[in-house]
């Protein structure tokens, strides 16, 4: 090669590396955390290039496009929640396949999402990533004002699941009266006359739609917010947000492979060998993983499903209803970080409010979307809901997208389980696997 032929291969290089920056967000994020880092770290106090007073007001300013992000992707989170559930359980298949499936799904789904939140308050209260940071946002009398004299007793627990006041729940964000108000809506609405209700299911669609596009948008900001908010957390408490960030991206990971060891457990006792399942399913793992969309693969999960001996009837049914509501990874990481972040804050949770923590994690993943970004919007509205301050995000959100792309291949390996276990209970004669397969 000649000497001529270097600057046009180092103008190709150069090429690449812009597209490869500007195509993937997930780099943008990570870039935007680093370069906060570095600028934090020169505008803190340790630098002494600014005074506390003027260090406070650059930080404000430096963190507004992060709050911006933040309030717009909590904005649509109603209204995609509620269509993506009433839309899912209506496109799930016929009434017959859904009575048939349908409630050792509901089942399968409600058990393996709190075991997995469970697992991360376990972990999270066991290892403390937080600890360290403690004392970082609202100190703990400010955010949580509760009455100690009035106990949460678990029968009102209960009954106040049902949301009296639809309207009401839905203007103060109760992300768990909203999931159980779409389910009691999406299951009454298979039991209307389709043409009736057709109107109302393109309605849905059409939010989902829409709303899915706004945090589209918001997403784009995610960069601009990861560099500010980092830029001001690490102005206000020092490098030691880095052992911060090893400590949470250690307890969540550690939660998602014990997940996963408990679905292989599962698929063993359904008589599949894992080494089995992982032969037939790792590719779809890793599309699932780079993706970091359970919905983007599951034309792909339902062909894996097949081959796994799973009938179409069912394999059609499952797939498409857990790339929707089975999210036990996204719960376990919810679980974990809520912990993490009250943690960083100095908030201490009483029994019955981690109680509560479970049952809202529980539910509002359930109806989270298999879409990237969108469960960073239900941790902000549970922890905003419970009064844990939010300022701490700005790790969860550095760190995100590692961590979205592994538990989108937990809960995509949930789906194929699923299938698996629940493959002996079609209403139609099992397909043959797909050729090649």
């Amino acid at each position: 090669m000649s000497m001529s032929d270097t600057p046009m291969r180092l103008s190709r290089q150069r090429f690449k590396l812009r597209v490869w920056i500007t195509s993937r967000l997930w780099a943008q994020v990570l870039a935007g955390m680093v370069l906060g880092f570095g600028l934090g770290l020169l505008l803190g106090e340790g630098a002494g290039l600014l005074d506390p007073a003027m260090a406070e007001l650059v930080g404000l300013w430096l963190a507004l496009p992060g709050r911006v992000f933040l309030a717009l992707i909590a904005m649509v989170l109603v209204p995609l929640i509620f269509s993506s559930i009433v839309g899912g359980l209506n496109g799930a298949g016929s009434g017959a396949e859904l009575r048939a499936v349908g409630l050792r799904l509901a089942g399968f789904i409600l058990l393996t999402t709190t075991a997995a939140a469970g697992i991360g308050v376990a972990l999270a209260l066991w290892l403390e990533p937080g600890a360290g940071l403690a004392g970082f946002g609202t100190p703990a009398a400010e955010a949580l004002p509760t009455d100690p004299a009035a106990p949460v007793r678990l029968p009102d627990l209960i009954a106040d699941i049902l949301p009296s006041n639809p309207t009401a729940a839905i203007v103060a964000g109760d992300m768990l009266a909203v999931v159980v108000l779409a389910l009691l809506v999406g299951l009454s609405v298979t039991q209307v006359d389709r043409a009736r209700a057709a109107p109302f299911l393109a309605l849905m669609d059409a939010l989902l739609s829409i709303s899915m596009n706004i945090v589209k948008w918001a997403m784009f900001l995610a960069p601009f917010a990861v560099f500010g908010l980092m830029a001001q957390l690490v102005m206000r408490i020092g490098p030691e947000t880095l052992l911060g960030v090893s400590a949470y991206v250690g307890a969540v990971l550690a939660g998602l492979g014990l997940l996963l060891v408990l679905y292989l457990g599962v698929a063993a006792l359904a008589g599949l060998m894992p080494w089995r399942f992982l032969q037939v399913a790792g590719g779809n793992l890793l599309l699932a993983f780079s993706t970091s969309s359970s919905s983007a693969v599951m034309p792909v999960t339902i062909q894996t499903a097949r081959r796994l001996g799973v009938p179409e009837s069912v394999a059609g049914l499952v797939v498409p209803l857990g790339a929707t509501m089975n999210m036990a990874g996204t719960a376990l990481y919810q679980a974990v970080a809520i912990l993490f972040l009250a943690q960083l804050a100095g908030v201490e949770l009483t029994g019955a409010q981690i109680a509560v923590v479970v049952a809202t994690l529980v539910g509002s993943s359930i109806g989270a979307p298999g879409t990237p970004g969108v469960s960073i919007a239900i941790l902000i509205s549970v922890a905003t809901a419970i009064g844990i301050p939010v300022e701490g995000m700005v790790i969860i959100l550095g760190v995100d997208r590692l961590l979205d792309m592994c538990r989108t291949a937990v809960n995509v390996t949930g789906d194929l389980v699923a299938a698996v276990l629940l493959r002996g209970h079609a209403t139609a004669p099992p397909a043959a696997p797909p050729a090649g397969g």
